[in-house]
């Protein structure tokens, strides 16, 4: 084996091709042939859109997973650890495992060059090859058509929104962005059509291939309910569900989960309390997720970074906002993203609005960041470091404040590892 521990291959996977993200499937699909990589497990599920993917793949995960199938996952980015990427019935796989398959991938690419996560790709999938279970569900990376996910065919697509993001590789409109989604669409495959407006692209290309495809407002559809919970209907029949996640638009999230599985499984097996039931227990990390911390106020974090996600955190804070409290925004975003969009959609529902520095390679600090959002709003407080911004809130802000760390994957992290490493905030 090259190495000898998870971090010391993520390290030299970092550097191994000349490209962070070079977007293509001959030189993932040449390894994957010297892997065998074939059939990964029993069906597959792919999830493929803009926002929305974590919290379908975690509800499809923990629903087959409490109703007696094996379950294996893949995701990206992690949080805090890479082995959250690669999940086998609800448990994260183990380093040995990880490294295990990287030495396959290893030996199987020869000299093909491969991007740190193409070699993860190949890994997961040779993971799940080895386990066989029940269900796979792998989420798309970036787009859909080029992505590495996509060597794999799919038994069932879900296509979560579709919004602006990653316009450098997939283009500058929905239109553009929509058919590098559909791109992970097979002739004939089920598909569901979890967006309410989706592109032309998408639907031209559901059309063209003939997909079987149910969609959200024609097929299926979706009634809020007192007390946290929404009817799902169809045509012949009707479940009233619990939304076990927090935030409004995770019943939209849900429900296009249950239409999947109602392309899956006969879902007349199953009473409407067992269908209720499985996805109690669903849990997504970084997701309108809210903390456990010494701070005065309520601590909730979400990885957020685009218009669309910042529109459905605006919807949520104005909910969760209390009566003389406050919201304040700690804000760190990437230097790829658009941050004046971001706070457009968000500003609605906040009252204060403090930036910090993301130490990392694609991270804007504080400075530029309050530069790029000066025509929307105006950042009372800024930070080069989040410890820094927790200090602040223990003496600003109190039990009626919301405080909402949010902005990117990297921001969530910074804060989560700033709450473990100091018993100050913790």
């Amino acid at each position: 084996m090259r190495f000898d521990t998870l971090e010391q291959w993520l390290e030299w996977q970092t550097v191994l091709h000349d490209k962070a993200i070079d977007l293509g499937l001959d030189r993932v699909r040449e390894v994957a042939d010297r892997l065998g990589i074939d059939k990964i497990a029993g069906r597959v599920i792919i999830v493929a859109g803009t926002n929305g993917k974590g919290s379908s793949v975690a509800a499809y995960e923990n629903w087959l997973h409490r109703a007696g199938f094996s379950v294996a996952s893949y995701t990206s980015p992690h949080l805090l650890v890479y082995n959250e990427r690669i999940r086998h019935n609800l448990k994260l796989a183990k380093d040995q495992e990880i490294c295990e398959a990287f030495d396959a991938v290893e030996t199987a690419r020869g000299e093909t060059s491969l991007t740190y996560f193409e070699f993860g790709t190949l890994a997961a999938l040779y993971f799940m090859q080895q386990r066989q279970p029940d269900f796979a569900i792998l989420e798309v990376g970036l787009g859909g058509r080029l992505d590495a996910v996509n060597i794999i065919d799919a038994d069932l697509v879900h296509l979560t929104p579709i919004g602006l993001d990653h316009q450098a590789f997939l283009g500058n409109d929905r239109e553009s962005i929509g058919f590098e989604k559909a791109g992970v669409l097979r002739r004939g495959v089920k598909v569901v059509l979890n967006d309410v407006d989706p592109p032309q692209s998408v639907l031209g290309e559901i059309d063209r291939l003939a997909c079987n495809c149910v969609r959200i407002g024609r097929d299926y559809h979706l009634e809020p309910r007192e007390g946290n919970q929404f009817l799902w209907r169809s045509n012949d029949r009707e479940y009233l569900l619990d939304n076990v996640l927090t935030g409004v638009h995770q019943m939209h999230n849900l429900a296009g989960v249950v239409a999947g599985l109602s392309l899956l499984l006969a879902l007349d097996d199953y009473s409407p309390e067992q269908l209720r039931a499985g996805f109690h227990g669903t849990r997504v990390a970084g997701r309108l997720q809210e903390l456990q911390s010494r701070l005065p106020c309520r601590l909730i974090v979400d990885v957020g970074h685009n218009q669309d996600a910042a529109r459905v955190l605006s919807a949520s804070m104005a909910e969760l906002k209390q009566d003389g409290g406050r919201v304040v925004v700690l804000l760190g975003m990437l230097e790829d993203k658009q941050p004046d969009l971001f706070v457009e959609a968000l500003k609605p529902a906040v009252d204060a609005w403090w930036a910090m520095t993301l130490d990392s390679e694609r991270g804007l600090d504080a400075a530029e960041l309050t530069q790029r959002v000066a025509t929307q709003i105006e950042v009372e407080q800024s930070f080069e470091r989040v410890e820094a911004a927790l200090v602040h809130a223990l003496s600003s802000l109190t039990n009626q404040d919301i405080m909402l760390v949010t902005g990117s994957f990297v921001t969530v992290e910074l804060l989560l590892r700033a709450l473990s490493n100091s018993g100050e905030f913790n």
